[in-house]
C-alpha cells in the first residue's frame, strides 16, 4: 500500500489502496459506495412507510386519532435539533476541506449534542407512552383511543422511530470517531476529508428520515 507524497513538515495525506489507480478514483469510489448504501437505508425505511400508508388507508379514524395523542411539542423540538445538527454536520466537511481540524471536532461535538438530544426526548415520548399504555400490538391498553386499528399504529409507531434511532447511534459513533480524529491526529485536509464528507452524508440521511416520520406521525 503506498501513501500520497508528503513534503517535510506536512500534514500526512490519505493512503492510496493498491486496488486504485488515483486518490481521486478511491475517493470516488468511496462516495459512490457510501450512496449505494443509503439508497438500501431509504428501501428498508420506505417498506415502513408502505406499511403506514395500507394501515391508514384501512383505519383512518383510529390513525388520526392516535397521531393526536403524539406530543406535537416533542417531535418539533426533535426535528429543529435534527435539521440543525445536518448543518453542523455540513459545517464540519467544510472545515475539514480547509484543514481546520479543530472545528472540524468542535462541529462534530455539536452534532453529538443535538444527536444526544434528540435521544433523550424521545426517551420521555418512549416512559410517556409505555406509562398510559399506547403501546403496539397486543399490548396496547389506553383507554382513551379504542378503535380497530389503534394498536397497529403504535406498532408502526415504535418500529419506525425505534429504527430511526438505532440509526442515530449508529451515526453519533461514526461521528465520534471522525472526531477523535480530527482533535488528536488533525490530517483532515483538501485532500483527506471523506472520513468527514461520508460521516456527514450518513447523517444526512438521518434527518432526512424523520422529516418524513415527523408529519406522517405527529402531522397527517
Amino acid at each position: 500500500m503506498s501513501s500520497a507524497h508528503v513534503t517535510p513538515g506536512s500534514v500526512p495525506g490519505p493512503k492510496l489502496a493498491a486496488h486504485f489507480a488515483s486518490l481521486e478514483v478511491q475517493k470516488h469510489a468511496a462516495r459512490l459506495g457510501m450512496w449505494l448504501f443509503l439508497a438500501t437505508e431509504i428501501l428498508l425505511f420506505a417498506g415502513l412507510f408502505a406499511c403506514y400508508a395500507a394501515y391508514r388507508f384501512l383505519f383512518p379514524e383510529a390513525w388520526a386519532a392516535a397521531s393526536r395523542s403524539l406530543d406535537l411539542t416533542m417531535g418539533t423540538i426533535n426535528t429543529v435539533v435534527l435539521i440543525t445538527s445536518s448543518f453542523t454536520a455540513a459545517m464540519a466537511v467544510h472545515y475539514a476541506k480547509e484543514g481546520k481540524n479543530k472545528m472540524v471536532g468542535h462541529m462534530n461535538v455539536l452534532t453529538l449534542l443535538m444527536a444526544l438530544g434528540f435521544l433523550v426526548i424521545k426517551f420521555f415520548e418512549y416512559k410517556h407512552k409505555f406509562h398510559i399504555g399506547t403501546l403496539p400490538g397486543r399490548y396496547y391498553f389506553y383507554e382513551g383511543i379504542q378503535l380497530p386499528g389503534a394498536p397497529l399504529y403504535f406498532t408502526v409507531y415504535f418500529a419506525s422511530t425505534a429504527l430511526h434511532a438505532l440509526h442515530v447511534v449508529i451515526g453519533m459513533t461514526v461521528l465520534a470517531f471522525a472526531t477523535v480524529r480530527a482533535y488528536r491526529v488533525g490530517d483532515f485536509n483538501a485532500n483527506n476529508y471523506t472520513q468527514v464528507e461520508l460521516g456527514s452524508m450518513y447523517w444526512h440521511l438521518v434527518d432526512l428520515v424523520w422529516i418524513f416520520l415527523f408529519p406522517m406521525l405527529y402531522l397527517v
